[in-house]
């Protein structure tokens, strides 16, 4: 899609990952998507021979509709959709950004390959809200703080396997993509740095009293980061711009690559006017990299430098 700015081509694509994936890749939060003034929100469409419509309303939440039929779980939803791989300027924070950024990262991709992944994900998100809760409250609640601690223990320890397995299997996929993107010798490190440390339950033990001062759970994989180095030096602080933005290039890259290898499906890549900050040479290498035979909803202001076996639609010619 090619079209001025402003016109609506991130929307189309927000609303592609939504009807797959019933998340936006810029929000967390559904209620943040509704149009000013308006009820809620409805994206309908046709994939994988199967049509799809996703509504939300403030009131009732999201629901689903799958070839005419309601869905009632979401997950139910999820394991009868497709992949999706979003690209978009807002990636570079992957590099510069906080862990939350980076754990998102991790978690979507986690989701797509494990429906675990998202029940206990759920689960652990809903857990430690709960035990904060508790820590805030100055009455001595021991018999359920217990109970909270087991079952963050619980969820926790599984989230930090399954994101130590991912970091493990990314790092060799995003290397070798910065590589090909790039078109240097640019070494990409990727380190899982568990914020439960080697036990989160020995853990949650060290930390109680500090805990209790600050009324929040200071041990989790709500703590979890991955540290990013380029050529052995922390990218954050020592990689250029022009690296930074290829690291994060490569990170969706190895996201998709491991999607393929893992769930043995191709996802469709969302690129969203990611192009402007590249130079010709590496707009063409990403476009090379690309699984080939996976579908890819592009937008852009400007194709000059695009190489011609690829085709583009203008904005002006969708329907309104």
């Amino acid at each position: 899609m090619v079209g001025a700015n402003a016109q609506g081509k991130t929307s189309i694509l927000e609303a592609v990952c939504v009807m797959v994936r019933l998340q936006s890749p810029r929000s967390t939060r559904m209620s943040r998507m509704v149009k000013m003034d308006t009820s809620g929100f409805g994206v309908a469409g046709r994939c994988w021979d199967n049509d799809l419509q996703v509504r939300y309303t403030p009131r009732k939440g999201v629901t689903m509709k799958m070839g005419g039929e309601p869905v009632v779980k979401q997950g139910d939803y999820l394991r009868s959709g497709g992949l999706v791989v979003w690209m978009g300027n807002d990636d570079l924070q992957l590099v510069r950004g906080s862990g939350s950024v980076r754990r998102r990262y991790l978690d979507f991709l986690g989701c797509q390959l494990d429906p675990l992944y998202r029940d206990h994900l759920n689960r652990y998100t809903r857990v430690l809200k709960a035990r904060n809760l508790l820590l805030k409250d100055r009455t001595q609640r021991d018999a359920e703080m217990v109970v909270y601690s087991d079952l963050l223990v619980r969820h926790g320890e599984f989230l930090t396997a399954a994101r130590r397995r991912l970091v493990g299997m990314l790092e060799p996929e995003s290397a070798a993509s910065q590589v090909a993107v790039s078109g240097c010798d640019e070494r990409v490190g990727m380190q899982y740095i568990a914020g439960s440390g080697d036990d989160l339950a020995a853990s949650l033990e060290m930390t109680r009293e500090r805990e209790r001062r600050l009324g929040q759970t200071v041990a989790g994989p709500h703590r979890d980061e991955v540290r990013l180095t380029i050529n052995g030096m922390v990218a954050a602080d020592f990689a250029s711009e022009g690296q930074q933005r290829t690291m994060a290039l490569s990170l969706k890259l190895a996201q998709g690559q491991l999607l393929h290898q893992e769930a043995h499906r191709l996802p469709v890549y969302l690129l969203d006017d990611i192009f402007g900050e590249l130079d010709p040479d590496r707009r063409n290498a990403l476009m090379a990299v690309l699984p080939k035979k996976a579908q890819k909803l592009i937008t852009t202001t400007n194709i000059d430098w695009m190489q011609d076996e690829f085709s583009m639609i203008e904005m002006a010619d969708l329907p309104r």
